[in-house]
């Protein structure tokens, strides 16, 4: 008997249960669908951490205060972050961006109000240290800062909701019951878990500690080095200087320099956090995390072949006439077990293609707010999965029919 003629054997086999066959094939259908589209979640998830890491620039380090270190100050102040500006002590430092931030900012034009989450008060350094750039308008110059004058840069979600279908530039708001004039708009940033990156305002140091912060501490101090193979450098240099002007001991200089990624201990009045080593660490636990939603997803698709299994038992006990029958006529063993073998690999197959159909739409919406990003890797390895299901599965079905002997078989009712 020729292979063509074996094939069509089981597909006439799989046909004469239709109903029974598409319930099997749909085993494992949601289990490939599953597999894909959970690494896909965790990639996608992975991917949209990293880009907001990479965001902030991995030739940058992250000053703040922890506010320990005994009975001396602690505050990072501007002299502080004036100091890391310094051609000997730290080369490898190209901008230092003091930080202080207004949480939960009122802005108001023309009788309409909108909470800016992220009301920022900086220096001109701080849009090419940061990675953002402004879409339209300008940012605020040096010169801005070092007066005082009231002027904001603002994100896409603050021009939406203020200004829809109208040029905020030139435009002047309210904040803290001062005006500010809108210079620029930030080019639209992607936005990821709960907070919108672009619902924010940018203003000079000066204009946002006098209107709405205050002249206290700073919230932090943003440094960025001369390239991203300098980082580790700088954040040595950063860290050498704030332990002269904070006065921290040689030992606990010593804690903070092999504490890690984010340099600090127990009484280190400072934490400096590496975009970089940041992202580093992000990677390793996105693939964890991936890992993971695979493997759970891995145990519905071994549940599938179990239905594989039980599917091709139960025909294979009510074919028996019908293998007698057929091994009487002279079928050899191995054309039976072909049989068999190819109906249920046929079944993991068709469930697993349909899988990847279903895995590829599913991908195109969000899910729990993440855009899954698939591997083209996941589909070859879910389909091949499926593939020696099918062998593995039928095989225990397929060696039981081929065994059958002829005269048991006819016997059988």
């Amino acid at each position: 008997m020729s292979l063509y003629e074996v094939i069509r054997f089981a597909l006439r086999g799989l046909s004469a249960n239709k109903l029974r066959s598409a319930l099997t094939m749909l085993g494992i259908l949601i289990g490939v669908a599953a597999v894909i589209l959970l690494v896909a979640v965790g990639n996608g998830s992975a991917k949209a951490i990293s880009d907001r890491i990479e965001a902030l620039g991995t030739n940058t380090i992250t000053v703040m205060s922890t506010g320990r270190g005994g009975t001396t100050s602690t505050a990072l102040t501007v002299p502080i972050a004036n100091a890391l500006v310094d051609p000997q002590l730290a080369p490898d430092v190209a901008s230092v961006s003091p930080v202080v931030t207004a949480s939960s900012s009122t802005m108001t034009y023309e009788g309409t109000e909108h909470s800016v989450s992220s009301f920022v008060g900086t220096t001109p350094s701080w849009f090419a240290a940061s990675n953002t750039p402004v879409g339209t308008g300008s940012a605020f110059t040096a010169d801005d800062e070092a007066q005082g004058r009231r002027v904001v840069v603002i994100g896409q979600t603050v021009a939406e909701e203020l200004f829809p279908g109208v040029d905020p530039i030139d435009k002047q708001v309210t904040v803290g019951g001062a005006l500010f004039t809108i210079v620029g708009v930030l080019a639209e940033k992607s936005s990821t878990g709960f907070q919108d990156a672009n619902d924010t305002a940018i203003a000079p140091l000066t204009a946002v500690r006098e209107v709405l912060t205050g002249y206290g501490s700073l919230n932090s101090i943003l440094v960025e080095a001369t390239s991203p193979d300098k980082v580790d450098a700088v954040q040595s240099e950063v860290a050498t200087i704030l332990n002269q002007r904070l006065k921290v001991s040689a030992t606990a200089s010593t804690t903070s320099r092999t504490g890690g990624n984010s340099n600090t201990s127990s009484s280190t009045p400072y934490r400096i956090q590496n975009a970089s080593q940041l992202l580093a660490t992000q990677t390793e636990t996105a693939d964890t995390f991936t890992t993971l939603l695979g493997a759970v997803a891995a145990i519905s698709l071994l549940v599938g072949g179990i239905g594989i299994t039980n599917i091709m038992l139960v025909t294979v006990t009510e074919r028996t006439r019908e293998i007698g029958i057929r091994k009487a006529l002279g079928a050899p063993r191995r054309v039976i077990l072909t049989q068999f073998l190819i109906e249920a690999t046929l079944l993991s197959v068709l469930g697993g293609a349909l899988g990847v159909a279903a895995a590829l739409i599913g991908s195109s919406f969000e899910i729990v707010g993440v855009k899954p990003v698939i591997v083209p890797s996941s589909i070859g390895l879910a389909l091949g999965v499926s593939i020696a299901i099918g062998l593995f599965f039928g095989g225990l079905p397929a060696s039981r029919a081929a065994r059958l002997r002829p005269i048991d078989a006819l016997r059988y009712e």
